[in-house]
C-alpha cells in the first residue's frame, strides 16, 4: 500500500486577533517522494484489532497456488457518530485508473446505506494529492486533518492527515 507523489498541501496555520486560519495551497516536491506503510514501524494490513466489526471486499488473484491481493476496501463502523469509516482502500498500481477504486467505493457507499450511516468518512495524507482527487470525484470533501498524527513533525515532512467524508442523503 505504497504510493509515490510529486505534490502535497501544504497545511499552514496562523493565528491573530481574529482566530484561527488554515491554507493549504498545492505545491511541488523538488523530487518525487514515496511512502510506504514499513517506514512507520506500522504494518498495513486488514483486520487489525482496533478496528471493531471490519469487514472487507476485494479482488484477489490466485496463480500457481498462491493467492495474491490486486484490490481491496476494508470498512469499520462509528457506532458512537453513526458513521462509517474506510479504514483501508488499495488497488494493485497496475489495475488503477480501471474504476475498480470506484466500485470498491460503491461498495461502501452502499454499505453506508444499508446500515443507515449519516457518512462514510476515511483519512489520506496531504501529500497524496491522487488519492484526494479520487475522494473528490467519490464525492469526499474535506472535513478536517490531524497536524501531528504520524508524528511531531507532519506539518515539515509535508505529511498531514487528512480527514474526509461523503454525506448522506435523506433520500438514500
Amino acid at each position: 500500500m505504497r504510493y509515490t507523489t510529486e505534490e502535497y498541501y501544504d497545511v499552514q496555520i496562523e493565528r491573530d486577533a481574529r482566530g484561527f486560519h488554515v491554507n493549504m495551497p498545492r505545491q511541488r516536491f523538488d523530487a518525487p517522494v514515496s511512502h510506504y506503510p514499513e517506514e512507520y514501524d506500522f504494518p498495513d494490513k486488514l483486520y487489525q484489532p482496533h478496528w471493531e466489526k471490519a469487514c472487507a471486499w476485494g479482488i484477489v488473484e490466485e496463480k500457481e497456488g498462491k493467492i495474491k491481493m490486486l484490490a481491496c476496501i476494508e470498512t469499520c463502523p462509528e457506532e458512537w457518530s453513526n458513521r462509517l469509516m474506510v479504514t483501508e482502500l488499495w488497488v494493485h498500481e497496475n489495475l488503477r485508473r480501471q474504476g475498480i477504486g470506484h466500485r470498491l467505493m460503491e461498495v461502501a457507499k452502499a454499505q453506508a446505506v444499508r446500515e443507515k450511516r449519516r457518512a462514510v468518512i476515511l483519512e489520506t495524507q496531504s501529500c497524496n494529492t491522487a488519492a484526494i482527487q479520487f475522494y473528490e470525484k467519490e464525492g469526499f470533501k474535506l472535513i478536517g486533518f490531524d497536524s501531528c498524527c504520524y508524528s511531531n513533525n507532519d506539518k515539515e515532512r509535508k505529511e498531514v492527515r487528512i480527514n474526509m467524508g461523503y454525506f448522506l442523503r435523506a433520500e438514500d
